[in-house]
């Protein structure tokens, strides 16, 4: 499981190098497209970054011609982040091959055994959800109330 997350994290990574944007903006795509049209302040919650780091992704993207800014057509002060369709798609073909390669993996398995890897992939997300949430309230802990994170020093390269 955590070799195929660090290899999702570094094919993401070089989708991103493809594509002419940074990792993290990519990611935030991938959320939009997940979420659907939504405020930046609901992208900040969803992603973990500050309104103002939300903002430059929004501006970088927004150049890329990925994703459009749209006023919300009852409140104009209230501003929609939503994906440009065309943008999705352009990106979706550096998808294919890691598509292909997945069908080929799917397809040796049964009906009965794709909805068990389906179940547990969905349980194994919960589980993550519940684990990212948790560690989360480390951040509200005062930074001396916090377990201790050990690293061993390393010596000084002269």
């Amino acid at each position: 499981m955590r070799r195929s997350s660090a290899q999702g994290v570094l094919y993401g990574q070089t989708v991103a190098n493809v594509a002419g944007i940074a990792n993290s903006d990519l990611e935030c795509m991938d959320i939009l497209y997940l979420e659907g049209r939504v405020t930046a302040g609901r992208l900040a919650e969803v992603t973990g970054l500050t309104t103002g780091a939300i903002t430059g992704v929004v501006d970088r993207l927004e150049k890329a011609g990925l994703v459009r800014r749209e006023r919300d057509e009852k409140d104009r002060r209230k501003v929609f982040i939503a994906v440009v369709p065309e943008a999705i798609a352009n990106l979706g073909q550096f998808y294919v091959p890691m598509q292909q390669a997945m069908e080929k993996v799917f397809g040796a398995y049964s009906d009965e055994e794709l909805r068990l890897l389906l179940r547990f992939a969905n349980e194994a997300h919960k589980g993550a959800l519940a684990a990212t949430e948790a560690l989360k309230g480390l951040l509200d802990t005062p930074p001396e109330k916090r377990p201790e994170l050990k690293l061993k020093k390393r010596p000084r390269q002269s």
